[in-house]
């Protein structure tokens, strides 16, 4: 079991890496293709990246829920939803800081942290109300429901202006409180959104109480597994119900997941089966502390746009003043997203060479 739950660790760490160098270019005005999000419909490899978080989650939640089997169902509700609470107010907070720049009146409610924490409470509850094959129905019910209730929201559902998560969030948190960097009020992390969200979770759990667990599943099987679950997302994104990170469509539940058990089994052959695990090093530092590690990255994001140097920030002036001129404009802005990960990373070791875990 060390061995696989290394394998997870470092699927865990290879998500937090990447988002953290997604998030932070030297400049937007100069990022690859493939680490830019898609524009609204279909998907780029940086649409993988948060789903699969997701899905990890969950694989890890098997196991850590075969761990306290001498908890009660109330003791363990009682476990993940302080523990949803604490992840979301974090999000809140970085949201808001630093505090003296925004009025309450105008703090955007939700975020990756906020969905993260909504996603697994959802899921995890999920989990441990129902049983297996109840699970199952439930998840299905779930993501042909939001296929349906976005259906109500007009001529075409499926746009940004249409969709009814707007109406939603507009209802539910009021329109000052929404991300606006759609150019009108949409946020892609509210709060619909989480109950399709819960299901990458659900399904990493099935995942891996099935096949690493209780290993009911041949290499051949899983690989089926995760070539169905793609299929079928094509197969609803043909009919009608299109591939879509910001509305989190259900096609788009089952596609990261079935990447996401094709990038894990991939992971159990190379590092569990073969031993090759030395590369995966810098990764599994990200993974033993993933959530401290993003934190910290959007605290120095912030702190670095704050200390001003002329008529820039710090963090645009790195990048004009050495990036940029011995990179490129691309490789620079590219260089910089990677020093940045390496500057999380560096704290990240600390914690790691003391043992200290930091669970939000």
């Amino acid at each position: 079991m060390k061995n696989r739950i290394l394998s997870i660790d470092i699927f865990r760490g290879l998500t937090i890496a990447l988002m953290i160098i997604v998030n932070t270019p030297g400049s937007w005005s100069y990022v690859y293709a493939p680490l830019k999000h898609a524009e609204w419909h279909g998907w780029t490899p940086t649409d993988l990246v948060f789903p699969f978080f997701l899905f990890i989650s969950g694989v890890s939640f098997s196991i850590s829920l075969s761990r306290q089997s001498s908890r009660s169902t109330k003791q363990l509700m009682i476990k993940i939803w302080k523990r949803v609470a604490l992840i979301f107010l974090v999000g809140l907070l970085l949201n808001w800081f630093p505090f003296y720049q925004k009025h309450i009146s105008d703090l955007r409610i939700f975020g990756v942290l906020q969905r993260i924490a909504l996603a697994y409470g959802i899921g995890a509850s999920l989990i441990l109300l129902a049983r297996r094959n109840l699970l199952i129905i439930l998840s299905v019910i779930i993501l042909i429901g939001y296929h349906f209730l976005l259906l109500t929201g007009g001529d075409d559902p499926f746009s940004l202006e249409n969709n009814l998560t707007i109406t939603i969030d507009k209802w539910l948190i009021g329109e000052n409180h929404m991300y606006k960097g759609f150019g009108i009020p949409f946020d892609p992390e509210g709060f619909i959104h989480s109950f399709p969200a819960a299901i990458n979770v659900v399904i990493g759990y099935l995942i891996g109480k099935y096949t690493i667990l209780e290993k009911r599943f041949t290499t051949l099987q899983k690989s089926g597994i995760g070539i169905v679950l793609i299929a079928v997302a094509y197969l609803w994104d043909f009919i009608g119900f299109p591939i879509n990170k910001p509305l989190w469509t259900s096609s788009y539940v089952l596609l990261t997941c079935g990447l996401g058990v094709l990038l894990l089994m991939l992971l159990q052959y190379v590092i569990d089966d073969q031993g090759w695990k030395k590369w995966a090093f810098p990764f599994r530092i990200f993974g033993m502390n993933p959530l401290f590690s993003y934190v910290l990255s959007i605290l120095f994001v912030k702190i670095f746009l704050m200390i001003k140097i002329g008529e820039t920030s710090l963090y645009g002036w790195l990048y004009k003043t050495i990036f940029s001129p011995l990179l490129g404009d691309y490789g620079g802005s590219f260089g910089y997203a990677i020093c940045f990960a390496g500057l999380v990373w560096i704290f990240s070791l600390i914690l790691y060479r003391r043992n200290i875990l930091i669970k939000l």
